[in-house]
């Protein structure tokens, strides 16, 4: 129990900065921002899955947050934000680093998650711009959403971003300390033993197997891979839908449920589409 108790205040403590930092910046932008910030986010979207993909790459748990944050304030594209989700890996890059599995293969994996991610990331902001339906960030949004979230933010933006990261903090720490129990005494090895070599199947379940908001899942799936019982395509799969806490601070943040939804459905279908597409490409490269 005091090694799962350790174990989560330490995932925490990880991304601790990244959200602070994250939050400090758009409380910064809530006060200086004007106009400009119209034009400016505009400017950065058209580029942002592709940054976003290659950010989320970056082995780390806090990312995936801090871009779920900036989605709610609008400063971030749908399509940035699901490039990020996509291309998150949490522990994956460790773990394939640890073993015997090949720079190749390390290589293969990043350049499909990455490429992946941009260009699905790059689908769904055009698809918005055809429909017209793509949210252009304002200092309007920032400020409802600081309001929305009781921030003081013109009293002290240092004091702002530290009540918005502990609050969101206090949420993973314990739904992070619930799910790692549940791993620890249950998940592991029922998971292990439900993955189906099936084509096509292990790929949707280990899509629906990432969605869960916890590093834990990314080591499980990844490991699975080493050790052979996964395929590729069923590893990807999982990876691509395993966000990290994203999902998790998106709906703490995010207050249209029906949106999140539909966020977690796109980012689903897609991480299993990548995931069956890289099971078919595997053994080309």
């Amino acid at each position: 129990m005091l090694d799962i108790i350790f174990e989560t205040l330490l995932d925490a403590l990880k991304m601790t900065p990244i959200l602070f930092l994250a939050y400090l910046l758009m409380e910064y932008l809530e006060l200086k921002a004007g106009e400009k910030l119209n034009k400016t986010v505009a400017k950065v979207g058209y580029a942002g899955p592709a940054l976003g993909s290659l950010f989320g790459a970056i082995p780390q748990c806090g990312f995936s947050g801090a871009i779920a944050g900036f989605y709610s304030a609008r400063l971030v594209t749908l399509g940035t934000l699901i490039a990020v989700f996509l291309s998150t890996s949490d522990e994956m890059l460790p773990i394939l680093l640890s073993s015997d599995v090949g720079g190749k293969t390390i290589a293969k994996i990043l350049l499909f998650k990455v490429l992946g991610a941009a260009i699905f990331g790059f689908i769904i902001d055009l698809a918005l711009r055809l429909l017209k339906k793509n949210k252009v960030a304002s200092s309007e949004h920032i400020h409802d959403f600081c309001e929305q979230e009781h921030c003081d933010c013109h009293e002290n933006i240092f004091l702002s971003a530290l009540k918005h990261t502990a609050k969101v903090l206090v949420l993973i720490i314990i739904v992070s300390f619930a799910l790692n129990i549940i791993f620890e005494y249950f998940g592991n090895d029922f998971l292990s033993g439900a993955f189906i070599t099936a084509p096509f199947v292990s790929e949707i379940f280990a899509g629906v197997v990432g969605l869960i908001p916890n590093c834990s899942v990314s080591v499980l799936i990844t490991n699975l891979f080493v050790e052979g019982v996964i395929t590729p395509g069923a590893m990807l799969s999982g990876l691509m839908t395993n966000a990290g806490v994203g999902l998790l601070v998106l709906f703490r943040l995010n207050k249209n449920v029906k949106e999140n939804i539909i966020i977690t459905a796109i980012l689903l279908l897609s991480g299993i589409l990548l995931g069956v597409i890289s099971g078919q490409l595997w053994n080309v490269f």
